[in-house]
């Protein structure tokens, strides 16, 4: 039996969160956390509705799911993020033991691996699902900033 529940499916479900972001005025940055096949958190940017330069979607999903899960650690979860983590939601995801990251687009400014950042020694990390899909809505938010 085939498995849909795919890095690709599930980057679907994280670019739709970065579209909600897009919609309110936030870098559209989307994130979902997965256990089991089941999305147990859903996040995007929310930097500027909370005035908050933390409230990236990384450090949304990790709270949600720790929530969901009534404890800190993610073990056996994935994110699944359209944008590599920063340096600081790196930390955050170091310390949660998450599992495994996806994430899209590479950030080749502010990624953690660009900043030095480490993960857990534990954590998988998949590069490029829906990348371009991903870079794609970034560069449609920058250019309709600059309009």
């Amino acid at each position: 039996m085939i498995n849909p529940f795919t890095d690709e499916y599930f980057m679907k479900r994280a670019l739709q969160e970065a579209e909600a972001a897009f919609e309110k005025g936030e870098i559209p940055v989307g994130a979902i956390v997965v256990v089991d096949d089941r999305i147990i958190a859903r996040s995007h940017n929310l930097t500027e509705l909370l005035h908050d330069v933390t409230a990236h979607a990384e450090m949304q999903a990790i709270t949600a799911a720790a929530n969901f899960l009534g404890g800190k650690y993610l073990k056996d979860c994935t994110l699944y993020v359209t944008l590599e983590p920063c340096q600081m939601c790196a930390g955050a995801l170091y310390w949660s033991q998450i599992s495994k990251i996806v994430f899209g687009a590479s950030d080749a400014h502010r990624g953690f691996e660009k900043m030095g950042g480490q993960l857990h020694p534990k954590t998988t990390v998949v590069r490029g699902i829906l990348a371009d899909e991903a870079a794609d809505l970034m560069k449609r938010f920058f250019a309709e900033r600059r309009k």
